[in-house]
């Protein structure tokens, strides 16, 4: 794919190569939070962008009159995902991109937690991206100009998680079956890894407390303050895109820098004087 052609187009070489007319855009969990804002992100490039999700969005998922297709799907189950794949390609006759966005988990002891509370974590952030991948997998392989596979990991799944074991082991395994599903369905398939630091969402405050708590908790990072949605978005939108034709297999850390090591703050109280900066 040239730099600036546009998969499943046969129009002339655009100039912008974030220009994602003629492309489809599947993405999951698309209704509200992070997804939502992926979704409308694509709309805003010209994508047609289908979202699934358990529930309908109480708003339509929109912007500059243009509005994402809802197709009803617990992505935990097999049959209702090739209901969304199905959906896409009745629209279209293509899928360009899949965007494996649904996820997540409440917190929960590790000590006492249920095994059918694990298992439904691990299907939900796991198996479910993985039986996703799947169902796009023979159409996005007929395709000239292939397909883009993006996986919403975590920093959940490349560090300790307490109190997240099941997520936190999810996730890890999400970056496992990128790397894997990029060896076995290159060249025509990439699949990339955004790892996802602390993000500021509906659901925030779950885990980070109220607004002094997630200013508290933005301070540990190295650019000084906790994420936004809208910045997730951009660079899965650079990971679809042909900006990204030779990035396949790999994670892309999107974290604000990382956490601070705790024991220069535990020697010192200031983390920057510990760093010597």
């Amino acid at each position: 794919m040239s730099a600036d052609a546009a998969p499943g187009s046969d129009a002339e070489p655009r100039t912008d190569p974030l220009d994602m007319t003629g492309r489809t855009v599947i993405v999951t969990g698309g209704t509200k939070g992070l997804g939502r804002v992926i979704a409308t992100r694509f709309l805003d490039r010209g994508a047609d962008v289908v979202i699934c999700a358990r529930h309908e969005p109480e708003k339509p998922v929109e912007t500059a009159g243009r509005t994402a297709t809802f197709v009803a799907c617990d992505v935990r189950e097999p049959d209702q995902i090739a209901g969304v794949v199905s959906r896409a390609i009745e629209r279209t006759g293509r899928i360009d991109v899949l965007v494996n966005n649904a996820g997540g988990a409440p917190p929960a002891e590790s000590a006492t937690v249920s095994p059918r509370f694990n298992e439904k974590i691990v299907a939900l952030n796991l198996l479910a991206p993985m039986t996703f991948a799947q169902a796009v997998h023979d159409q996005m392989q007929t395709q000239d100009d292939g397909g883009v596979i993006v996986n919403i990991a975590s920093v959940s799944g490349t560090r300790a998680n307490p109190a997240g074991a099941a997520y936190g082991a999810a996730k890890a395994g999400l970056i496992n079956l990128t790397e894997t599903l990029a060896q076995e369905w290159g060249p025509k398939i990439r699949v990339i890894a955004p790892v996802v630091g602390m993000i500021v969402t509906e659901e925030a405050h779950l885990f980070y407390g109220d607004a002094e708590g997630i200013a508290a908790v933005g301070r540990t990072l190295a650019l000084g303050r906790m994420g936004v949605p809208e910045e997730i978005a951009d660079v899965v939108l650079f990971c679809a895109s042909p900006l990204a034709r030779w990035v396949s297999g790999c994670t892309i850390p999107v974290h604000g820098g990382g956490e601070a090591p705790g024991y220069l703050r535990a020697s010192t109280g200031d983390v920057t004087e510990a760093a010597g900066s």
